[in-house]
This record gives C-alpha cells, structure tokens and sequence, in this order.
C-alpha cells in the first residue's frame, strides 16, 4: 500500500497494533491476511472473542490467528489479545449498542453529558486524522488531482453530498474535477472512459457501499490513479490504493461521524488550490466579484437598515 496514513508506535495499545498490522497487510499470506482484516474491521471483537470464536467469524482456521499475531511480535493469540482486554477492563471499549445507549440517556436525563460527548468525539476524530498524516501526503494527492487529466469524486449517501461540496470549491481552482454519481448515472458509467491519465477520489466507511467499491475495482483495472478515504487501512478502497486517508469515524451516536472526513477534504482542497496555477487567485476573485455584481449574494442587513432613508421623494 503506497502512501496511507498508518504509522505505527512501539506503545501496545489496540491502537497502535492495528496500525502496525496495517502496515503488514499486504505482506501476508491470503489466510492470514484474512484474519488482519478481519481484526481490522472488527477490532473490539478481539478482546472478547476466544481464538475459536474469532476463527470462525471470520472463516478461518484458530491457527491462522496465531500466524497473525506473530507477525506482529507475539508469541501467540492471547498476547495480542491482551491489549484489548485492557481496554475493556479500562472502560476504553465502544458501547455495543449505541442507539440503544442514546435512548437511554434521552430518558435519563442525561443529554448535557451526551453533548460533552459529542464535542469531546469530534475534536479527538479531528486530531487523530490529523495526526495521522502529513502535509507530504497531502501535498502528493493534490498535487495528481492538479496534473490530472480529469478528478472524479466519488461519494453516495451522506457522502454524495461531501463530493459535491469538495468538487465545487475545488472546482473553482481546477475544473477539471467533477462530482459522480452524476445525476441519473451510476459510477461505474461515469469512469468509463477514465484512464491513466486521471484520477479517482472514492470515499465510504462501514459497512463499504459496493457502487464504491465496484467502481474504484473498475478504475483501478483502467489505469486511473486512486484517492482512498476510509476508516480502516483494510478498506477496500483504501488498501493498495496510490494515496490512501484514513480518518477516524468514531461518535457516541449511532451514525459515524464525518468531521474528520469535512476537515481531510477541506485541507485537501485548500493544497489543490495552493498548487494550482498562480492565475486561481485571480479567477476566484473574478469569480466571487461577478456574484456580487449579479446580487446573488446578500450585502450586509445591518448596513442596508443603516442608511437613512429619503423624505420619500
């Protein structure tokens, strides 16, 4: 996998394992491999489930569970487990049942601590986005959606809505860059004629949409380069994809959170203008000039009730 935000700290913290296993994925044997995955995707699983229990949900043999904890250093499954277990033990463990969990607190009275919740989730999702990546990595990515022949962003569900934003503001610096699915299509349409010379950003989180995923599968079989944004190294669109973000999607909600995701994208976009050419500015401005001088925006309503009116002549 070339260039994904996963570094890894010798602290033995869940944590930092799943991003040490990440970086070991794509090294392992299709079994095993299986099995990372599966911890990936499914990580506070481990520090509940017996080797046998995890084995079989994720339809491998126990013995492969070992082979994956020993390419990470451990002797054998429940070394690695153990980590987990501490989280558990520590209180550090996502609520199983987090819808439940909002009613419950809904009931209870307990909203203003919901809030400091939600507050506490976002800034931590943000910050660990952050911290997991560079401006390298940034820089990389705009830097192939400002030389591409054309950028297809690409984002369904509440994502649709993330991929039209993006490719609107990044529009104005580069319009080469469009939002799909367009209307009435489906993506693997819209890439048909996508090659090498462009590029694919593809964003889903779990549980994957598969009309993302079958269109990065599409893309990557034409030659197009692939943007993967996710919340797991072993997204589909994210593992062996030529620039992959992961950003951290967690909330004491019920649905994922996408704050990290609005801050990647916004940061993203910000690079692709900065690397544009030095005529952008002057275009953005020319842009914003000829809105104002059509009306389409609203001057300021509390200068306008500043004037004083006329004797009505």
């Amino acid at each position: 996998m070339n260039n994904t935000n996963v570094p890894f700290s010798e602290l033995p913290t869940p944590r930092d394992l799943l991003r040490e296993l990440a970086v070991e994925l794509e090294s392992l044997t299709p079994e095993t491999r299986k099995a990372a995955a599966y911890v990936l995707e499914n990580p506070n699983d481990v520090g509940v489930s017996s080797i046998r229990e995890i084995a079989e949900a994720a339809q491998v043999k126990p013995n492969t569970f070992v082979r994956m904890a020993r390419s990470v250093g451990f002797e054998g499954y429940d070394d690695f487990r153990e980590p987990f277990r501490e989280e558990i033990r520590n209180g550090r463990a996502d609520f199983p049942d987090r819808a439940r969990w909002l009613q419950s607190l809904s009931k209870g009275g307990k909203l203003g601590g919901l809030y400091a919740d939600m507050a506490a989730s976002a800034i931590a999702n943000i910050e660990e986005s952050f911290a997991t990546t560079d401006a390298a990595h940034v820089q990389a990515a705009a830097d192939m959606i400002v030389q591409a022949r054309r950028t297809y962003v690409l984002g369904v569900g509440v994502n649709n809505a993330l991929a039209r934003n993006f490719a609107y503001l990044a529009g104005m610096a580069v319009d080469t860059i469009e939002a799909i699915p367009r209307s009435g299509s489906v993506a693997i349409d819209d890439i048909a004629r996508a090659g090498p010379d462009d590029v694919l950003l593809a964003m889903t989180f779990k549980p994957y949409r598969s009309e993302v995923v079958d269109a990065v599968e599409v893309a990557r079989e034409q030659g197009v380069t692939i943007i993967g944004i996710s919340d797991s190294p072993a997204s589909p669109i994210v593992a062996g994809s030529d620039h992959g973000f992961v950003v951290q999607s967690d909330t004491p909600q019920f649905f994922p959170s996408t704050v990290a995701t609005v801050a990647l994208l916004e940061t993203l976009m910000a690079f692709v203008i900065a690397d544009a050419s030095p005529e952008v500015i002057a275009n953005i401005e020319a842009f914003h000039e000829r809105r104002h001088a059509l009306g389409i925006y609203r001057e300021d309503p509390s200068a306008e009730r500043a004037e004083p009116k006329g004797n009505g002549k």
